[in-house]
């Protein structure tokens, strides 16, 4: 790879970081946005070292240019220099690479720079939420709070489910909720859920949490909605036997969120 491809690699893997995490909100369709700063901090760099190598490759030139005035005054320094680079090239012929040179697997780069600044890949949705298992709510052994009196009442879904399977005063019977989410469906396409995808740290270690939706014809794969309705019954409710699911009342189509993987509050229906 020559070095002002080298430049080139890392003008357009600069620049897309940058795009994505400075100029647009891109970057969270796969990093939380604790992450942003990095990303920021990444593009300038690769930026700096592309206009470091340029930089040096101008030093370089000039260099040779004042070397070549000089070249008939020494021949005994320039014999010498031959043999150093025949013995450099001998070398490099021995191993079977030259160490001057950027592996060429450094041309599959190219991909993932250009696709950050012509076509970002989406967000995760319902084709990864189907195909992964519902994640765990964590077990809470401090006292629930009594819940306000508003109706609808605004929830997460990892709230709702809580307050189903571990809630021993049962405060959530009878209650009419308000959640968003998108829409994705089981594998069989006998049902559809509301789901929020949360990350910890990147889309690479994302997982989903559902809530089955009874009693509603869903909307299209992906789109937000933001749901109401009352805890679906089964099992005995307060215990992990009681499932997180809700009969509907009303289902309204909602705008995407910047960030997509959080679970907060419902948002605000679009129509």
């Amino acid at each position: 790879m020559k070095r002002s491809v080298q430049v080139v690699l890392l003008l357009l893997s600069g620049s897309g970081l940058l795009h994505v995490s400075l100029f647009t909100d891109l970057c969270l369709r796969y990093v939380k946005p604790g992450m942003r700063p990095l990303l920021i901090a990444s593009g300038v760099l690769l930026l700096a070292l592309a206009a470091a190598d340029v930089w040096s490759h101008r030093r370089t030139n000039v260099r040779q240019g004042t070397t070549k005035t000089h070249e008939h005054a020494d021949r005994g320094g320039d014999d010498e220099a031959h043999e150093t680079d025949g013995l450099a090239h001998a070398h490099a012929h021995a191993h079977g690479h030259d160490h001057s040179t950027v592996p060429r697997v450094a041309w599959l780069l190219f991909l993932p720079a250009l696709s950050l600044l012509v076509y970002a890949p989406p967000a995760l949705g319902s084709y990864t939420a189907s195909r992964d298992s519902a994640k765990v709510v964590v077990t809470e052994h401090q006292r629930f709070e009594a819940l306000p009196a508003t109706s609808p009442l605004p929830m997460t879904l990892t709230h709702f489910t809580r307050r189903v399977q571990q809630d021993p005063s049962q405060a959530i019977k009878g209650r009419t909720v308000q959640m968003s989410g998108l829409i994705t469906f089981d594998e069989g396409g006998d049902g559809w859920y509301l789901t929020r995808i949360v990350i910890s740290c990147c889309a690479a270690d994302a997982q989903s949490v559902k809530v089955r939706i009874h009693g509603a014809p869903p909307l299209p794969a992906d789109t937000w909605v933001s749901v109401t309705g009352t805890w679906h019954p089964g099992g005995k409710l307060g215990t992990p036997s009681a499932p997180a699911e809700l009969d509907a009342r009303t289902v309204e189509e909602i705008d995407r969120p910047v960030n997509e993987y959080s679970d907060s509050l419902p948002l605000v229906p679009s129509r």
